[in-house]
């Protein structure tokens, strides 16, 4: 439990000093039908904005199973994939505000998109109640496994030589604005190909459908150990200890270059706070079970359990984060 504590102040922190520079829901339930002690009395659901293999949709799993043991109720993972993530929110946000609909989302639903369009149809600080941030993991640039391009230098030279004519995959706004972000640091362009998610984007690299793409690692660390792609640089500052031949970003060439993936849960901003406090403590009661702390470890992700009231902060923070990196990247609003 210290160990889940330490890593969450860990990341609060560091991303605190990085950004100074939404079983099915029952009809007959309401939030004032049931207690919260009697919390939950049914299914729950989680709605994941992304298709199943995505990081966000290997998170949602890994708690479902361990809060359905742990209330000895069925946690039921539902993919609402597409629409930038809208299709998801607007699912968890239209079902009754009793708690048994949480929104699993990831910082494209609940940061990116209000930093990149201009009419959201939903506001992630006010529409939604956080319950807690999950975890955190670095990306992978990745190639096709007979790529030509065996280092992320010669990617990008290629990619200066012939302006437009490689394409990347994108599994989210998220990934386009990595990608974009990527391109302005090296002074390259590259297209984007949009996927319906992470999974799909890395699905096209495989077959050699895209030049490269830059991805979760979780979805994408077997895949790479298999052979099926090639990864150029892990976006961390160093190696990970299961991609030990992959060069760190700094090894790379390009140490700014440092996008992260997030996953946080979320339900209904009318959900009853002593609903969304039992919530969260089945997220804390699930995230400490020493299975769980092992996944993200092995994953090279951290863990971080945080309160509400820190997610919210930190969503705050991400969203100007964004807003900034959009500007710099020269990102035109959707």
């Amino acid at each position: 439990m210290q160990q889940a504590f330490r890593s969450r102040r860990r990341f609060l922190g560091l991303a605190a000093g990085a950004l100074g520079a939404i079983g099915a829901a029952s009809p007959l339930a309401t939030p004032a039908a049931e207690s919260a002690d009697a919390f939950p009395a049914h299914p729950i659901r989680f709605i994941v904005p992304f298709p199943s293999g995505s990081g966000t949709d290997t998170t949602a799993r890994m708690f479902a199973k361990r809060i359905g043991e742990l209330t000895g109720q069925g946690v039921v993972v539902e993919n609402k994939p597409g629409g930038n993530g809208f299709i998801g929110v607007r699912t968890a946000l239209n079902a009754p505000p009793d708690g048994y609909t949480v929104f699993i989302g990831s910082n494209s639903t609940l940061s990116t998109n209000a930093a990149i369009f201009r009419k959201l149809p939903y506001d992630p600080l006010t529409d939604f109640a956080p319950i807690t941030l999950l975890s955190r993991g670095p990306c992978v640039i990745i190639v096709p496994a007979n790529s030509p391009y065996r280092t992320l230098t010669e990617l990008l030279e290629d990619a200066r030589k012939r302006p437009g004519a490689l394409n990347y995959g994108s599994g989210s706004i998220s990934y386009t604005i990595y990608s974009e972000w990527l391109n302005e640091l090296a002074r390259t362009k590259a297209t984007a190909v949009p996927y319906k998610g992470a999974g799909d984007a890395i699905n096209g690299v495989m077959a050699a459908n895209v030049d490269f793409a830059v991805v979760d690692a979780s979805g994408a660390i077997e895949l790479v150990r298999g052979g099926k792609v090639r990864a150029l640089a892990f976006t961390a500052p160093r190696r990970s200890p299961l991609l030990p031949g992959v060069p760190s970003i700094v090894e790379a060439g390009l140490p700014d270059f440092l996008p992260y993936n997030w996953v946080a849960a979320a339900v209904s901003a009318k959900t009853p706070p002593a609903v969304v406090k039992r919530l969260q403590d089945l997220f804390a009661q699930a995230g400490n079970a020493p299975d769980v702390r092992d996944y993200y470890t092995r994953l090279s992700a951290e863990l971080i359990l945080s309160s509400p009231a820190e997610m919210r902060q930190f969503q705050k923070n991400e969203i100007q984060r964004w807003k900034r990196l959009v500007t710099v990247a020269k990102i035109p609003p959707q």
